[in-house]
């Protein structure tokens, strides 16, 4: 028998333990290679549109190559931890060092061999009906299969170099602890875990103080807390699983009346010991699971997106002449808008309302613009009645004035943005009293009121005496069109705006929005994340699947001889599987449950993002997943009964 050989025939006879790590990393690399399939169509490539779902996509190949790392570091180390006892035997039997180094190098790489051409294989076996279901999330027609030689190309040099690279640092792993020390290894016994109460204590603080900052966030801080929220609960989740369970287990050890009852004396004996040597992979999939919920349950609101996107833009088609230097270019443009639709056959009307300009000589509060757009309360009116919307707002009177939201974002920001008051150059004072109950004129149209960023407010509307007051710097006109289903305005007037918007601060004559065509790239670009997500968040399943399995079959020797020496002292087969039940429930809902935890309260804090409620995309998406992982743990369960009883008596 060949070195070679003898390499191949350790990983065949530990098929049982390598199956998940395989059927993961295989799993992952046709992930990878159906994802760069759809990257480099050139359908997708070659579309302005569709370019940004392949960008998604390109983002998606990157988490997942990362996570790939990972995984495969994780596993590969806690694979050479369980083999120190053999590894112990061949050196004592005059192994080198330099042989069990190129052993477990030669091993790693047939494995990783192996799932490359596994993964790349059922991609091309799978890429026609991938490429099917991709059309159809993002609403375009089915794409024809074809094979981009940058697609295979790409996968098998990066896992080549992913797997290449983890082989190598093996050598980390196995150390220079002597033959000795590796052969006592496997005997070594298990110390009490040692569980610090001030740090269990600091864990329930982090986690409560991650969960409370995410509930108290608001829409204007919420982008600030994100990073220190998501620090803080990841820290609290580490030590919740490194001290705070341990310490929990002990408490309920101490319990007697529970400790003592029934086979809970069984049951929760070990558990600490197999908490403790799980804790960080319990930590990775908790981790792992949370961004999984949250990015899909928000990306599964596109729905959601759509409903606002018809109140933040009223008109299918917005434009904006500045100053009025240039009729000539408006007139030319307006024409080819109604030209457009016209010729999609588009029933629409017309709005075109004056927009004054005014210049701002001082104001109270931490701003301070330069010229204020201001809007008659009558065109308001008629803009509102224009878009179909109903408003019961009272007519203003002297110098109040309300501010106009530019989306339904805004909604969620009145109530700590401070009002200021304008003094314009003719002595004329404008307060701001309060804000529009909808959108008159779309974001992007109009300068932003606040030039700290803190929203889209885009301008003020005043009395009608009041308007007929103000002498502006300068006279713009705002032209709408309004049609009943404004997602047939893609591609409409494509020459002023290939993106669908020119916004008022760029050097141009004019401004100019196409809802139909900012619909449907956001369409697109959230119709990607969210398969992008499903994708991620199925290799994370599966690998997180795959560390529970590992550690399961790791210990099941162990478990054996345990449970074959309770059944002798007279547990029935019922009290076992009642036993061997609730530890692997715990082991396997526990992540799962906290991991949800998690992503509601990310939930909370990421709905002030939303006019709209995004609960019952959030509730689908937590749901499947639970569903998901009772179906898995039972099937694991079974296997795992199986295998266990085998050689009981």
């Amino acid at each position: 028998m060949t070195f070679r050989q003898f390499a191949y025939r350790n990983v065949t006879r530990n098929k049982r333990k390598y199956a998940a790590y395989f059927v993961s990393s295989a799993f992952s690399v046709m992930v990878f290679f159906l994802c760069a399939l759809f990257i480099y169509h050139p359908a997708i490539s070659q579309d302005m549109i569709l370019g940004t779902a392949a960008n998604t996509m390109m983002v998606a190949e990157g988490i997942i190559y990362v996570f790939c790392s990972l995984f495969v570091l994780v596993s590969v180390g806690s694979f050479l931890q369980s083999r120190n006892l053999e590894f112990g035997i061949l050196l004592m039997h005059g192994m080198t060092k330099q042989q069990l180094n190129l052993m477990v190098f030669l091993e790693n790489m047939m494995i990783g061999g192996s799932a490359i051409l596994t993964g790349t294989l059922l991609g091309l076996l799978l890429g026609k009906l991938f490429l099917m279901i991709g059309s159809g999330f993002l609403g375009i027609p089915p794409l024809t299969f074809h094979l981009p030689w940058q697609a295979p190309v790409l996968t098998i040099c990066s896992f080549v170099l992913l797997f290449m690279l983890i082989s190598l640092s093996t050598f980390v792993f196995i150390g220079n602890e002597a033959p000795r020390g590796l052969f006592q290894g496997g005997h070594r016994g298990n110390a009490e875990p040692k569980v610090s109460k001030e740090l269990a204590l600091i864990s329930g603080l982090l986690l409560l103080a991650g969960y409370g900052l995410a509930a108290a966030t608001t829409a204007a801080t919420v982008e600030i807390m994100m990073v220190p929220v998501v620090l803080i609960t990841v820290c609290g989740t580490y030590l919740f699983y490194t001290q705070l369970s341990l310490y929990i287990v002990g408490m309920l050890r101490k319990l007697r009346r529970f400790y003592w009852k029934h086979t809970h004396i069984l049951t929760f004996s070990g558990l600490s010991y197999r908490w403790k040597d799980n804790g960080r992979m319990f930590f990775m999939v908790t981790i792992v699971s949370a961004v999984s919920f949250t990015s899909v349950g928000v990306f599964a609101s596109i729905h959601t997106l759509s409903r606002e996107l018809k109140l933040d833009y009223p008109a299918a088609v917005g434009y904006v002449a500045k100053g009025g230097e240039h009729a000539s270019s408006e007139e030319k443009d307006l024409w080819g808008i109604t030209a457009e639709l016209e010729q999609l056959g588009l029933t629409y009307e017309t709005l075109r309302i004056p927009l004054k300009v005014a210049a701002v000589v001082s104001q109270t509060g931490p701003d301070h613009i330069l010229q204020l757009p201001l809007m008659s309360y009558r065109n308001y009116k008629l803009a509102l009645e224009h878009a179909g919307f109903s408003s019961n707002e009272p007519p203003l009177e002297g110098n109040e004035s309300l501010v106009m939201i530019g989306s339904q974002r805004d909604r969620s920001l009145t109530a700590e943005r401070f009002k200021a008051t304008y003094t314009l150059q003719q002595g004329i004072q404008i307060e701001e009293t309060g804000y529009t109950q909808h959108v008159p004129v779309a974001e992007y149209l109009l300068p932003e009121l606040d030039g700290r960023g803190g929203g889209d407010f885009s301008g003020l509307v005043i009395s009608d005496s009041l308007y007929n007051l103000v002498i502006p710097v300068q006279q713009d006109w705002y032209t709408g069109f309004y049609v009943d289903d404004f997602t047939r305005t893609v591609g409409v007037a494509s020459e002023l705006a290939a993106k669908g918007k020119v916004p008022y601060e760029e050097k141009s004559a004019y401004a100019v929005v196409i809802s139909g065509t900012l619909f449907e790239i956001q369409r697109t670009l959230y119709s990607t994340m969210l398969f992008a997500s499903l994708l991620v968040g199925t290799v994370f399943f599966i690998a997180a699947g795959s560390f529970l399995y590992f550690r399961l079959y790791m210990d099941l020797d162990h478990d054996r001889l345990q449970y074959s020496t309770l059944s002798k002292m007279g547990l029935t087969d019922q009290e076992l599987d009642r036993i061997a039940t609730l530890q692997l429930a715990l082991m396997f809902f526990i992540p799962v449950l906290l991991a949800v935890l998690h992503s509601l309260f990310a939930f909370i804090a990421l709905q002030r993002l939303f006019y709209l409620s995004i609960a019952a995309e959030t509730g689908a998406v937590l749901t499947s997943y639970l569903a998901a992982q009772t179906l898995y743990f039972f099937f694991i369960r079974s296997r795992y009964l199986r295998n266990l009883k085998k050689n009981l008596i």
